[in-house]
């Protein structure tokens, strides 16, 4: 009954309601929220609320009608449907690299200072391999010179000239746009999955998540971000 009530719209048809979304802060700030303004005068009935925070969340349990990001276990009741790769690249800036031999590949990326992620729950440092298009795997921890919790910290540490640092392609693809961070082993990158938008997959999903889902997924094919977004394109 609850899903049939939250599913309900106006009396012209249209998609009506608050529309409650959760989103990791920098992704959702810098690719969905651009995305609002279109979608909430293509559909004036509904209200927008997110909520910006780096965790996994219960969408069932907590309200929330969709989510964004990547790396999210798929639990019971959930279905999902993929934006783009989340493909981590090696990236550093001009200033840091000036005066450096730049890496050949992966396993001279541990003579550089690194800029690596630490869990805030288990406190431990996540090394992934990286792979070329002849499918060949190198795993190489980097030097932890500074440990963040957070991909858009670690990026303007890179930006600072601190170090070398391995992120998703989305956090870095400003920065390699304008120049000030540049990719390092451009051959090689690390698959972390895929950046994806979650609803309940139960029967009577709301009109207005639905077509927000749609939305979304329509503006990431306009926009190209999949191919953007691939690590595998050097």
């Amino acid at each position: 009954m609850q899903a049939a009530i939250a599913s309900v719209a106006t009396d012209r048809g249209e998609p009506a309601g608050v529309l409650r979304v959760s989103m990791g802060m920098t992704f959702g700030i810098e690719y969905i929220l651009p995305l609002l303004p279109e979608f909430l005068k293509r559909y004036p009935n509904v209200r927008a609320d997110s909520q910006f925070e780096n965790r996994q969340v219960d969408l069932i349990a907590e309200g929330f009608d969709a989510a964004v990001g990547g790396g999210i276990d798929l639990a019971p009741g959930l279905v999902s449907r993929v934006l783009a790769p989340a493909h981590i690249i090696a990236v550093a800036s001009p200033s840091y690299l000036k005066g450096r031999t730049p890496p050949t590949d992966p396993s001279g990326l541990a003579s550089f200072d690194g800029i690596v992620m630490r869990s805030s729950k288990t406190r431990r440092v996540r090394e992934r391999p990286m792979r070329n298009a002849a499918g060949d795997e190198m795993t190489v921890p980097l030097k932890a010179t500074i440990a963040f919790d957070d991909p858009e910290a670690m990026c303007q540490a890179a930006v600072l000239g601190m170090g070398v640092t391995q992120i998703v392609m989305a956090h870095a693809l400003r920065h390699l746009e304008s120049g000030a961070l540049v990719r390092l082993v451009p051959q090689w990158y690390a698959d972390a999955g895929s950046i994806s938008i979650y609803h309940a997959s139960r029967r009577l999903v709301p009109a207005k998540t639905l077509v927000f889902v749609d939305f979304v997924a329509e503006a990431f094919r306009r926009q190209r971000l999949a191919e953007r977004f691939a690590g595998s394109i050097g």
